[in-house]
């Protein structure tokens, strides 16, 4: 039997660093994909890539999927580590998701692999799957808004996720608006401050508990001075991803678009994730003409900004549209 896998990435629209604590998201599955054509055949997975020179080849029993290489292949492994009973199989991967730019492409390619191996379950199922399976092949404690997101996509919606009752709520998008990525700067999580991040709120709530349920003024009571900022984002963070609902359900673009800059300035001053760089760019896209409002997206330290925006205002970037989640087709 052929299959062929369709993984879409990811772009967050409000909502980052908060997942890990339980906060709430509002990212969409974008129209860029992440492909697996084969066959279940063999007692091995072998895939090979149109982006790596290498290919993979694993058993189907892998007990340090860090150690795997090619390094593409440690979330291969990381997702067959994870399976109780992985199929073999052979087949060919190919994207369109920019690598390195915060999209998630490689949530897309855990989730893909799963669906390729056999994965029978609910979205949120194959998101915690994939989730634990990204933690051990990478290393980063991140949480779980990619693959839930790539997982449990709604064409037409974002979602709002609340990754502490791990609820996803979908939220209709207007149709006469564009949201635009543009990729500004490769970045990648593994070695950069992320975990120092998580490690930062961690402390956060050992002083004042789970931030998912503290207010803003409670962050400030916090003595260090760097925990407390860390704090007072995401606090500040969880507010703004159901005031942005709130704008988009009400046709308030111009609300939507203040809560993203708004959301960026926080992420840059308090959180210390953007770069010069980025900011410039969030910058140039909040002056153009029909732009609501613009913000860096994802894990930071580089990769892509968002902007919300009447059709045609921007002209670089991708427009991306909102389109349902992951899926296996049999042929």
């Amino acid at each position: 039997m052929n299959l062929h896998v369709l993984a879409p990435g990811r772009v967050n629209l409000i909502g980052d660093h908060t997942d890990y604590t339980g906060g709430l998201v509002l990212p969409m599955a974008i129209d860029r994909y992440t492909e697996i054509r084969g066959t279940r055949t063999g007692d091995r997975v072998h895939l090979s890539s149109f982006d790596e020179p290498e290919p993979v080849d694993l058993p189907l029993h892998v007990e340090r999927p860090h150690d795997t290489e090619p390094a593409w292949g440690k979330y291969v492994a990381g997702v067959i580590s994870e399976m109780s009973d992985p199929h073999a199989f052979r087949g060919h991967v190919t994207t369109d998701i920019p690598i390195g730019a915060g999209l998630s492409s490689s949530a897309a390619l855990e989730v893909a692999v799963a669906l390729a191996l056999g994965f029978r379950g609910t979205p949120l199922a194959l998101a915690q799957l994939c989730q634990r399976a990204e933690n051990r092949a990478s290393g980063v404690p991140s949480g779980i808004m990619d693959q839930l997101a790539i997982a449990a996509g709604v064409a037409g919606h974002a979602l709002m996720i609340d990754c502490g009752e791990l609820t996803v709520t979908p939220v209709a998008l207007p149709r006469d608006v564009e949201i635009i990525v543009q990729f500004i700067a490769h970045r990648t999580l593994v070695g950069s401050p992320y975990a120092d991040r998580v490690a930062e709120c961690a402390a956060a709530e050992r002083a004042i508990g789970p931030l998912r349920h503290a207010t803003a003024a409670r962050a400030k009571s916090i003595a260090d001075p760097l925990v407390r900022a860390r704090a007072m984002h995401v606090t500040s963070e969880n507010r703004r991803v159901i005031d942005f609902a709130d704008a988009i359900a009400a046709g308030d673009l111009g609300a939507a678009g203040r809560l993203m800059v708004q959301s960026h300035d926080s992420l840059r001053d308090l959180y210390d994730t953007s770069t010069p760089t980025m900011d410039a760019a969030v910058a140039r896209a909040v002056a153009t003409p029909g732009v609501y409002g613009a913000r860096m997206t994802g894990g930071g330290f580089g990769g892509c900004i968002v902007a919300l925006t009447e059709p045609g205002a921007l002209t670089t970037g991708w427009v991306v549209q909102a389109v349902a989640g992951a899926t296996l087709v049999a042929s």
